[in-house]
């Protein structure tokens, strides 16, 4: 069998022979992404960096994520749940109780999260300049945007 990178276990791979996802087998790569988008996802990165301390419960998940609404936290749990990156456990008292907690798998992902919640912090004031910079280049005026806008309509029906 032929082992280069465009053929792993025996399937051909159609997409380019090189990139972050082509050390893994092609039927991987698909789930792969799924995790990279639930792992980079703004709401999951706050939830399993703010369960560092142990099981919480709901409303205390939801007093430590600024931003989060009710509906986004509550997809974000159920989400993280069925990952196995955290367990549900939910205790029959008055009134009810629910717990969260990172799981094993997910301890190993609170490590990274922090990291890049760590490294956003310290280059915040550099990446909101590098915006301000590239806003105010690309920035024209409504008479510069009128005037582009004529010159396309023009081109069009010449």
């Amino acid at each position: 069998m032929d082992t280069t990178a465009g053929q792993v276990t025996g399937k051909t791979d159609t997409a380019a022979p090189s990139g972050p996802c082509a050390r893994w087998p092609v039927e991987n790569r698909e789930i792969i992404r799924q995790i990279l988008d639930r792992a980079g996802d703004k709401w999951s990165t706050l939830v399993i960096a703010a369960l560092d301390d142990g099981p919480l419960r709901y409303t205390d998940l939801l007093r430590r994520i600024p931003g989060i609404s009710q509906r986004m936290l509550t997809l974000t749990l159920r989400q993280l749940h069925r990952d196995g990156l955290i367990t549900r456990t939910a205790y029959a008292e008055v009134p009810p109780r629910v717990e969260y907690v990172l799981t094993p798998l997910g301890l190993t992902l609170h490590d990274i999260v922090v990291s890049l919640i760590d490294w956003a912090g310290i280059h915040h004031d550099e990446i909101r300049e590098n915006r301000a910079r590239f806003d105010a280049a690309t920035e024209r005026s409504p008479a510069e945007r009128g005037a582009e806008g004529s010159r396309a309509r023009r081109g069009r029906t010449s």
